[in-house]
């Protein structure tokens, strides 16, 4: 794995000064096409074993590019407001709009090689690691990044020698701590992880390079070479890569019965006793929110729907029993351009509630597979993907102690049209009828089939789809406060402490 990186490579002075200026040239170029079309976002991981450059390399890269268009990250110890989310929050918080490239000194690799080699995880939760990686960077990858990743290696005894020399020279004294001699006291075993890792991890869209880091003038050359190669030959490509594909069959259909259509959607419940009930459930809401347990945990509710099955409706119902300060109700309309330059899951990320609070999501990530499908906003392949995207993406939530709930409000067709025309006819309700409303409504049958595949495909056992018959807006109501309130208790009553966070 690390044979050629330890053979002496080197470059002279002459060699390096002649070669730099050009490949200086060429990569700001480069990186003002990449700005100029837009064509991607470029992570850059800079990782390898201590005194192997890479502080080095990075300031190289901040010193030939130009940095309005770079971002750069020190990921170090997970900070208190990260270590209330899952892990890999704050590396999706992170990443780089298109157009700008965003450089990774500790990256989702860090922890897991470290956690191993201190004897915090097994190899089996390591390759676990690792296979996380590799489905988290096919998606970046897939939605467009261009991903490099640079390894700077050292061999034992330069690595030893190198550590003594910066030691010794007191302009460079306070470069070396106990962090790093404690580290080369497990050289052996940080050679072992992260080879494995390595090994595990270098795929055709994001393959590893490792580089020797004795001679600085052979790595930087190398650094600037291998970016500037990537770089052209993506901006040679033109577009981001694509896929076509033949999805395989659905289920073939012998009956017109489906998931939708088995609702019973007229459910029973008088206003008199739907107030009662309302009470109760909202009043069992607030106290589960002041159980000594709440604030080990946090709450994402999902609400998605037909056009006016009453989501909004529900949603003010369990905002009415919150304190307003633990909640936030996020609306999900078309991406903005920001949004629009980054994988479609990094708005979700950023919105994920710190311990002790909620998020509810008026609509979704699941747009991915329902209008983005059906309107034909994204590709074939890229919605199939994203079926497998997001349940893993909820099970990182769960995982973390996030109580994960997600709704389907349904209503029937019928249904769907009397409360249109109420909401033309009542003047402060118009707002909420759109074009859109009646352009979709024409193609019930299409949405039908997408959500029918999508509770199909994303119903886990962790986190199962609740379906709410929405024609009775009272019944409705009360389900969803019945359920979570069920739900949050028995999370309260298992709670288990989440796995710590390693620096």
């Amino acid at each position: 794995m690390f044979e050629s990186a330890e053979i002496g490579h080197q470059v002279d002075k002459r060699t390096y000064d002649k070669a730099l200026p050009a490949m200086r040239e060429a990569l700001l170029e480069a990186q003002y096409e990449l700005v100029r079309t837009q064509n991607c976002q470029v992570i850059i991981i800079v990782s390898g074993i201590d005194g192997g450059g890479r502080r080095e390399s990075v300031h190289r890269l901040n010193e030939w590019l130009d940095p309005r268009h770079v971002e750069t990250h020190g990921m170090g110890a997970p900070s208190d407001e990260e270590q209330d989310r899952p892990p890999m929050w704050r590396f999706w918080r992170a990443l780089p709009p298109r157009g700008k490239i965003g450089i990774f000194q500790g990256s989702w690799y860090s922890l897991p090689i470290l956690d191993r080699v201190f004897g915090r995880a097994r190899k089996i939760e390591l390759e676990e690691a690792m296979t996380r990686n590799v489905q988290f960077e096919k998606m970046l990858s897939d939605e467009g990044a261009l991903i490099i990743k640079f390894w700077f290696h050292l061999s034992k005894p330069f690595q030893e020698s190198r550590l003594k020399a910066l030691e010794k020279d007191p302009r460079t004294r306070w470069r070396v701590t106990e962090r790093d001699w404690e580290h080369f006291k497990r050289y052996d075993k940080f050679r072992k992880a992260s080879g494995l890792a390595i090994q595990l991890s270098s795929t055709a869209q994001a393959p590893w390079y490792i580089v020797e880091g004795s001679d600085p003038h052979y790595r930087e050359l190398m650094l600037g070479k291998i970016l500037l190669e990537a770089l052209s030959m993506r901006l040679k490509a033109k577009h981001s890569p694509s896929h076509s594909i033949s999805a395989l069959p659905n289920l073939p259909k012998l009956d017109q019965q489906d998931i939708l259509r088995s609702l019973k959607l007229d459910q029973a419940m008088e206003k008199a006793e739907y107030e009662k009930k309302l009470e109760h459930w909202q009043g069992r809401l607030n106290v589960l929110t002041r159980h000594p347990n709440f604030e080990k945990i946090s709450v994402v509710s999902v609400f998605e729907g037909n056009d006016a099955a009453g989501k909004g409706g529900a949603i003010r119902r369990i905002t009415a029993a919150l304190d307003a300060r633990s909640y936030s109700v996020i609306p999900i309309a078309a991406p903005t351009d920001e949004e629009k330059s980054r994988p479609y899951l990094w708005r979700f990320w950023r919105h994920m509630p710190r311990r002790g609070r909620f998020a509810i999501f008026d609509r979704s990530w699941y747009g991915r597979v329902l209008v983005e499908r059906v309107e034909g906003f994204c590709t074939e392949y890229d919605w199939l993907r994203a079926y497998n995207e997001i349940n893993d993406f909820e099970s990182q939530l769960t995982s973390h102690n996030m109580v994960v709930l997600k709704f389907w409000l349904s209503i029937s067709k019928d249904e769907q049209l009397a409360r249109f025309k109420a909401r033309e006819k009542t003047s402060f309700k118009q707002f909420k009828i759109t074009a859109d409303d009646w352009r979709n409504r024409e193609r019930w049958d299409e949405y039908e089939e997408a959500v029918c595949d999508m509770l199909d495909r994303t119903s886990t056992e962790k986190v199962p789809w609740t379906l709410v018959p929405a024609n009775n807006k009272y019944a409705a109501r009360i389900q969803v406060l019945q359920t979570l309130c069920e739900t949050l208790e028995s999370a309260l009553k298992h709670y288990k402490r989440p796995a710590k966070q390693f620096s």
